[in-house]
This record gives C-alpha cells, structure tokens and sequence, in this order.
C-alpha cells in the first residue's frame, strides 16, 4: 500500500512480527472494547487472525501512527463478495491508549481509498450495535450512512444483539472527498 502524504498514520498488512503489539493493544483495550468486540486475546487467537487474514475474502489492515509505529488499531474487511456485488463487510478495533485523537478517522480513510481503489470493491457495511456511539461517530464521520437496523443480528459475548447498518459506496466516498 502506497503511503498517503500528509496522513498521520499508514496502513500496514498484519504479520507474525506484530504479534506482541497486536496483544498488547487488545490487553490494554479491554474496557473500550467490551461489550461491543471481543479480538484475538492470546498468541492462538492471533496465529488464527494472521491465517484468515491470507484468505481471498478477508483483507486486514493494522493502523499505525508514522511518528513512532505506534499500533493504533485493526480495520478487517470481511465477507469480501465479487462479481455483480463487489461489497465486504468492515469490522475494527482501536488501541485505548490512543483513542480519541482522530487517528481511527485517518486510518478508516487509508482503508475506503484502498477498497475501493486496489481492491474494486463498491461498497463497505459496518453492522454497529446501537450503543455504540464512538464506533457510529467514526463511521459518520468519514462518510458512511445509516441504513437501517438489524434486530439480533450478531452473536457477541454470548448473546444475539441489535445493530445498526451503515455504509458507503464508491460514489459516496468520492462526494465526500469532494
């Protein structure tokens, strides 16, 4: 991936080399992360990520800060679908320690030039359950629309939950960078 002038961040393909990081960010982010996600927690659940990861319908990205390498988060796009669809499905996770900064923003935007440039895809769902209102600000404000919502869509911890469909298309990307 071609890095962006002028971004705060790039995006990386994960690897074996980013598995301490990778644990780190997802034991520190306990907090941020619970109710809504539960990531790979342990050296197995990473190996496991890294393998799907290699898969023709599964895209993952790492977000780290260019200043330090900092890992600020995990964008993936699953569920990749081609022919007459050309959609995937996003999913993420950020890094607590660096919440709240804008860069989950500036890497989401890494993502959607990607997508819909190198990869063809048209367009991107992110399935967000209600209230998560950080989760909805990021995908708000890059562009994303609310689409509808999906009663006891997803299975999280146990249990089958709300969430709210978002998404952006190739067109709408393009209106929103102007």
């Amino acid at each position: 991936m071609a890095p962006v002038r002028g971004s705060p961040v790039c995006l990386r393909e994960p690897s074996a080399k980013d598995e301490a990081d990778f644990l780190e960010m997802v034991s520190a982010s306990g907090t941020l992360h619970h109710p809504w996600i539960d990531p790979p927690a342990d050296a197995a659940g990473f190996r496991a990520f890294l393998e799907r990861e290699h898969m023709p319908n599964m895209a993952s990205f790492l977000v780290r800060r260019r200043e330090d390498d900092a890992l600020v988060g995990v964008y993936n796009i699953s569920e990749i679908v081609r022919g007459a669809f050309q959609s995937g499905y996003l999913g993420y996770y950020a890094n607590a320690r660096l919440a709240g900064r804008g860069l989950m923003a500036d890497g989401l935007r890494l993502v959607i030039r990607h997508a819909f440039g190198p990869m063809k895809l048209h367009r991107l769902e992110a399935n967000i359950q209600p209230g998560n209102e950080r989760s909805i600000a990021l995908v708000r404000a890059v562009g994303f629309r609310r689409e509808g919502l999906s009663p006891r869509y997803l299975k999280i911890g146990g249990r089958w939950r709300d969430h709210e469909r978002w998404a952006i298309t190739v067109e709408d990307a393009r209106r929103a960078r102007g």
